[in-house]
């Protein structure tokens, strides 16, 4: 990094006609940095070292990092692929179209300088994109499947989560869970009874991603149970009102 007033003197000596070469010796700089001053255009290099929002100072989108983050937790992965670049994937099943563009979207938001890409499988489509630092962002991976190893978030992580929880949810919910209608049927003295109401599922076999999806709800305001080991149950209709707000069926 060079001082502020550096760059605007180049700027004005190249603005007055002066060539990269003269500035740069006048500045005591590299030609090709003058060159970058003078064009905005970073040299390959230096743009992979502003990939990463924790190891360098780029912005990071917090909504879309929550919203990611709820996504690779509920059902992606990262693999490590040659020269240590990591590949971050996500399962999207072809019935909801709408999901695998919101995934392809909200990966390119987190990861701006990384390029996203689509792989058909059976029954679903691969939303995968490559970089360095997926795992800067995601420190939960590891070897072996999730819910064989703890699952804890960071302090950073959780300020996010906490600032944002809808988009958490939203994330874990579209990832591994869905919004549907129960029907019930009920055989009383006065006869048979049947009834419907909607309700959203959130299954996993982490314990810690379900405690995780448990705090963000109690965040929202949202009431939940656990209707099964594996399972969270939201079905008050005002507690499923209030998620609609944020959540919504899978599309």
């Amino acid at each position: 990094m060079h001082p502020r007033e550096t760059v605007d003197l180049a700027l004005r000596m190249s603005a007055g006609g002066m060539g990269d070469r003269e500035i740069a010796e006048f500045c005591r700089v590299s030609v090709g940095t003058v060159r970058r001053w003078r064009t905005g255009v970073r040299r390959a290099h230096d743009a992979d070292r502003l990939t990463c929002p924790r190891c360098h100072e780029r912005e990071l989108d917090p909504s879309a990092y929550a919203h990611l983050l709820g996504l690779y937790l509920g059902d992606g992965h990262i693999v490590r692929c040659r020269k240590d670049v990591f590949q971050l994937s996500l399962f999207c099943g072809d019935a909801w179209p709408g999901l695998i563009e919101e995934a392809a979207t909200v990966m390119s938001r987190v990861m701006p300088t990384s390029s996203v890409s689509r792989r058909q499988r059976s029954g679903c489509t691969e939303v995968k994109s490559y970089s360095k630092h997926w795992v800067c962002l995601f420190p939960q991976h590891g070897p072996g499947m999730k819910h064989q190893r703890a699952i804890a978030l960071h302090d950073w992580q959780r300020e996010i989560v906490a600032a944002h929880p809808g988009w958490f949810v939203r994330g874990l919910i579209h990832s591994d869970g869905y919004r549907g209608v129960n029907h019930v049927r009920r055989t009383l003295p006065g006869g048979v009874r049947c009834y419907s109401y909607p309700r959203y599922l959130f299954k996993n076999e982490s314990a810690d991603i379900l405690a995780l999806c448990g705090e963000a709800l109690d965040l929202l305001g949202v009431a939940w149970r656990r209707n099964k080991r594996n399972e969270i149950s939201v079905a008050r209709r005002e507690a499923v009102e209030l998620l609609d707000v944020f959540v919504g069926p899978k599309y």
